[in-house]
């Protein structure tokens, strides 16, 4: 039975059970408050975030054209390739544009709501396990986690993910927590089943808490082990058809149907094994599809203490030494406990422990080593973990107290300890962005470290030294999380949400190096230890001659060379326009040629800059009320591709208007090489039918050559924006044999080029008028007529 409020409320502060009860509306208040906390930290000044990841936003716009589309997860309003998720996480957003209209802040607005839901529902199930205090200090953790204010801040599919896992965890407590096998097993079916909705969110991520809940299952439930394991088949089997429905109805879809975007043969299943599954674990080169182990940079080299480095150690790690004494407790507890001592007092249940323990350590493990993709923003699926498990070892230290254990006073001062310490060690990483901080933690620490040494000899102190500990520990995250509101986060906006200093994307390299084992795609060349493979760091096969920032090299055409040196719009500056401190090139000394090897010299302007928006398209969706346009979503710039710039340049919006004007009802208006990243922009301020060929990155076969010539053949497709050299900027998208590259081949040799005076353009590449973007900015830039001839 769960204490009452009153009672576990003054055993967690460590009063006597007779002192005064606090009012029965106090929990409902403090909970109230942290919510309210979490609502306002998640959806503050939301119209300033412009479209967030631009990729996701298209696909949103797109989806809402047709059922078919929503029911995919269509990237483009055409149907030909889909994002390279299931589509899930983007229903709701599709929903709320269709009652607020296409604008940036709409289709956040349901991830606060998914985040806050995310708090309420850790509460109620660390409640059921550990008590209402513990269930209060687990919402304030999980609501003042950096990473998670800043994917929650976002509309990646991370932040549903999380509330599906948590919603999960509930069903499974409410199964252990039953006296009715039939309601038990019901229970724990829903949790099997919202794994599977997780799923659909993002894949094989939402399996990695599995093994937590299948562990909690048989440890903790009730009844014979034949019993509990035939339950656990049941459930299992409910995870499994909430997880592959939709992956067997694209298998088995009987009309036309989107290329599943990350897939090397179009298949739902391909990406479940290999993009989004073993490509993650092991490399790309192990599951296909994506960038090689190109985006592995964006959280360091991969390793035990990945967690713990400069790129994700503030995003996370500041509770991760509490969550380790926490399980040391359990474990110590437990030993004692069974040795029948009575001095770690009324110990908590050990299926919680094992729940949130083996969760955090098989997450942990996971995101630590993979060698494939992996982004900071992706621990955010740590936070539950980490909450759960530091509030359980508050409240189990002050049983242990309460039943006369000396240890546990000393035991808290030490985790105190470590945590600030560990904190003072991230801060002082970026000494110039708030590093006295870390003085202000530092002492608050030493004495609430002090005070809970003395309060083994004076109780009264216990409520004062809590408050101190709590607020020592919590500072810095806060602090952190905070900075979210206020702008600051990576250089890559939306595609790369953080939280604290903003940091280059592709941090943690030395000497102009990428992290070690963190490879350019295929075709930007190679070398011993540096994956760069020219002499100027350009990728192989482009042509030199003068780079900016002083070397030798003319970028290719469709790669835009900035101004006046200029970083882009969006990317963090130093006093005098450097790179942040300790990234190439930034103020530790080093040049502008020092960026990571394989990549351009000097600054290139890639595109950035506020948002702007169109209405919604139309289509066979019902239109809700209030759907309207967007004029202009102002917002953060960005990295030039994934949640970057979300505003047409005037070369691009002269292109369109041609295209529109020229392309006599084709279904196509037009087709942009350099794959979704670059057609982003269009889709975003045009209601015309826009495809970015190749997927994601560009490489994939979608559209195939084949369809290439059935399109202009029938006359679907007239226009396309390519890059303007033979082969195009397809090698650089996958290989000189990949799918891009016979695309880029293909539209070479058999569409015409329109002169840039035919659209009133300028002839100049990689100019401030060019059409600029997608990954690396290497959207195409001269148009092609492709009729048939």
């Amino acid at each position: 039975m769960t204490p009452t409020t009153e009672t576990h409320t003054a055993a967690v502060l460590g009063l006597p059970v007779t002192a005064r009860p606090l009012p029965r509306w106090a929990a409902p208040a403090a909970l109230g408050a942290i919510l309210l906390l979490s609502a306002l930290l998640y959806g503050w000044a939301l119209g300033s975030l412009g479209w967030a990841n631009g990729y996701y936003s298209a696909a949103v716009k797109s989806m809402g054209r047709n059922w078919t589309n929503f029911l995919f997860g269509s990237f483009d309003p055409a149907g030909v390739v889909t994002v390279d998720k299931p589509p899930a996480a983007l229903w709701p957003q599709v929903v709320a544009s269709k009652i607020f209209g296409m604008h940036g802040w709409a289709l956040i607005l349901p991830q606060v709501v998914e985040g806050v839901a995310g708090v309420l529902v850790l509460h109620r199930t660390v409640r059921r396990w550990a008590g209402e205090g513990a269930a209060l200090l687990a919402a304030l953790v999980m609501t003042l986690t950096p990473i998670t204010v800043a994917i929650n801040r976002d509309n990646n599919p991370d932040t549903l993910l999380v509330l599906f896992l948590v919603a999960a965890a509930y069903a499974l407590t409410r199964a252990l927590q039953t006296d009715s096998d039939r309601h038990s097993t019901w229970w724990l079916c829903a949790s099997g089943f919202l794994i599977g909705c997780g799923f659909l969110t993002k894949m094989m991520a939402a399996w990695m808490v599995l093994p937590a809940l299948t562990v909690a299952w048989l440890v903790g439930a009730r009844g014979t082990w034949p019993a509990r394991t035939w339950r656990l088949l049941v459930a299992g089997a409910v995870c499994a058809v909430s997880s592959l429905w939709w992956v067997v109805m694209v298998a088995w879809w009987p009309g036309e149907k989107p290329y599943i975007g990350g897939s090397t043969d179009g298949g739902a299943w391909d990406l479940v094994t290999g993009y989004n599954g073993l490509g993650r674990i092991f490399g790309e080169r192990a599951g296909g599809g994506g960038m090689g182990n190109f985006a592995g940079g964006f959280g360091g080299q991969a390793g035990l203490l990945r967690l713990f480095n400069d790129q994700v150690a503030g995003q996370i790690s500041w509770l991760l030494p509490a969550s380790g004494v926490a399980l040391v407790v359990a474990v110590a507890a437990a030993v004692l406990r069974r040795r029948g001592s009575e001095s770690a007092g009324e110990t908590l249940a050990a299926s919680g422990w094992l729940l949130w323990g083996t969760w955090l350590v098989v997450c942990g493990l996971v995101f630590s080593t993979q060698e494939g993709i992996f982004h900071p923003y992706y621990t955010t699926q740590l936070a539950p973990a980490v909450a759960a498990l530091t509030a359980g070892l508050a409240t189990a230290l002050m049983r242990a107290h309460r039943a006369g254990a000396r240890w546990a006073l000393p035991v808290g001062a030490a985790t105190v300890l470590v945590t600030v310490v560990w904190a003072v060690v991230v801060i002082r990483r970026v000494p110039s962005w708030h590093g006295w901080l870390a003085w202000v933690v530092l002492l608050l620490g030493l004495i609430a470290v002090g005070l809970l040494l003395a309060a083994g000899r004076a109780v009264r102190l216990i409520p004062v030294a809590l408050g101190g500990a709590l607020l020592a520990m919590l500072l810095a995250p806060a602090a952190w999380a905070v900075s979210v509101t206020g702008g600051s986060g990576a250089a890559m906006g939306g595609a790369n949400p953080t939280a604290g200093p903003a940091t280059m994307p592709f941090g943690g390299g030395s000497g102009g190096r990428l992290p070690k084992g963190v490879e350019l795609p295929e075709g930007f060349g190679g070398g011993s230890g540096t994956p760069s493979g020219s002499s100027g760091g350009l990728p192989q096969g482009v042509p030199s001659g003068s780079m900016p920032g002083g070397s030798s090299g003319d970028l290719p055409q469709g790669v835009p060379s900035g101004s006046s040196g200029d970083l882009p719009q969006g990317m963090p500056t130093g006093s005098s326009g450097e790179l942040p401190q300790g990234a190439p090139g930034g103020s530790s000394g080093q040049s502008p040629q020092d960026m990571p090897s394989g990549m351009p010299s000097g600054r290139p302007g890639l595109p950035g800059g506020n948002g702007g928006g169109s209405g919604p398209a139309g289509g066979a969706m019902p239109s809700f009320p209030g759907a309207g346009g967007d004029t202009g979503s102002g917002g953060r710039g960005g990295f030039g591709g994934p949640g970057g710039a979300t505003k047409l340049t005037s070369d691009q919006r002269k292109i369109l208007a041609f295209a529109t004007k020229h392309s006599g009802g084709a279904r196509i208006t037009l087709a942009v090489e350099g794959g979704a990243q670059s057609a982003a922009t269009f889709i975003l301020n045009s209601d015309a039918t826009i495809i970015g060929m190749g997927g994601f990155s560009g490489s994939d076969n979608a559209p195939s050559v084949q369809q290439l010539r059935k399109w202009t053949k029938d006359g679907e497709l007239r226009y396309v924006l390519g890059s303007g050299s033979t082969g195009g900027i397809g090698p650089m998208m996958g290989g000189k044999d990949s799918a891009a590259a016979q695309r880029s081949t293909w539209i070479s040799e058999h569409c015409t080029k329109v002169p840039a005076k035919e659209y009133g353009g300028t002839t100049s590449s990689g100019g401030s008028g060019s059409a600029a973007g997608g990954i690396m900015g290497l959207t195409g830039t001269t148009l092609y007529d492709c009729a048939a001839k």
